[in-house]
C-alpha cells in the first residue's frame, strides 16, 4: 500500500511538472518572450504574432488624449488638442507601425524616425516609450501576471535611472488559439503622467 502510495504521489508530480511545462511554453509571459526574441532576430512578422502593433499604438492614442495637459512633453503641440488625436487615429496607428517595423528590421531607434511619415503626422511612438524606459534603462523582471480566462495582465519592472526608480509597465494579453498576443499598454497614460511629474520634481531640484 505504501509502495502504491508513492508512486501515486510520484506521477501526480510528474503530470504538474508537465502541464506547469506546459504553460511556461504557451502561456502570455512565453509569448512575450518570443516578441523579444524576434525584436533580436528582426523578424516582423514574427513580431506581429505576438503583439498587435495597431491595436497597441491605437490604445496609447486613447489614454494620450487623457493625459493632453502632459502630452506636450512628447509629441508636438499640436497634438495636445482632444479633437485632433482621435481624428488622426487611423493614420497615426499605421505610421506608428512603419516606425515599429521600421526598429525591428534595423534595431535603430534613429532609423525608425525616418519611417513616420513627417509634419502633423510625426507621432513618434517609440519616443513615448523610450521616455518610459528611457537610456540607461534595464529589465528587472516580471513582477505579477494576472490571468482570467482568455485574457492576462504582465506586471514588467523596468528600471529608470534617470529618476532612480523602477516603473512597471501592464502589457494586457489576447489568447489567439495556440499563443498570446500583447494588446495593450494598460497603464500608458498614468505611465507618461508619471514621467512628467517625476521631470518636474528632477528640475524643481536642479534649481
Amino acid at each position: 500500500m505504501k509502495r502504491i502510495i508513492i508512486l501515486l504521489v510520484l506521477a501526480g508530480l510528474a503530470v504538474a511538472g508537465y502541464l506547469y511545462y506546459r504553460s511556461l511554453s504557451t502561456g502570455p509571459t512565453y509569448s512575450l518572450m518570443q516578441a523579444a526574441k524576434a525584436t533580436q532576430s528582426h523578424n516582423m512578422a514574427e513580431f506581429e504574432r505576438y503583439v498587435d502593433v495597431k491595436s497597441v499604438a491605437g490604445n496609447m492614442i486613447d489614454q494620450l488624449v487623457e493625459q493632453s495637459e502632459v502630452l506636450d512633453n512628447f509629441v508636438p503641440r499640436s497634438f495636445a488638442l482632444r479633437t485632433t488625436l482621435p481624428l488622426l487615429k487611423p493614420q497615426l496607428t499605421e505610421a506608428a507601425r512603419k516606425e515599429v517595423q521600421r526598429y525591428i528590421e534595423t534595431g535603430s531607434i534613429e532609423a525608425s524616425g525616418q519611417a513616420q511619415a513627417g509634419g502633423i503626422l510625426q507621432m513618434p511612438v517609440l519616443g513615448v516609450v523610450g521616455a518610459v524606459a528611457g537610456p540607461g534603462s534595464q529589465f528587472k523582471g516580471i513582477k505579477y501576471t494576472r490571468e482570467q480566462g482568455d485574457q492576462a495582465i504582465i506586471g514588467l519592472e523596468v528600471s529608470q535611472p534617470r529618476y532612480d526608480t523602477t516603473l512597471v509597465i501592464d502589457v494586457k494579453m489576447r489568447q489567439q488559439g495556440d499563443h498570446w498576443q500583447a494588446t495593450e499598454i494598460a497603464n500608458a497614460g498614468a505611465l507618461v503622467k508619471s514621467i512628467a511629474r517625476l521631470e518636474k520634481q528632477r528640475l524643481h531640484t536642479r534649481n
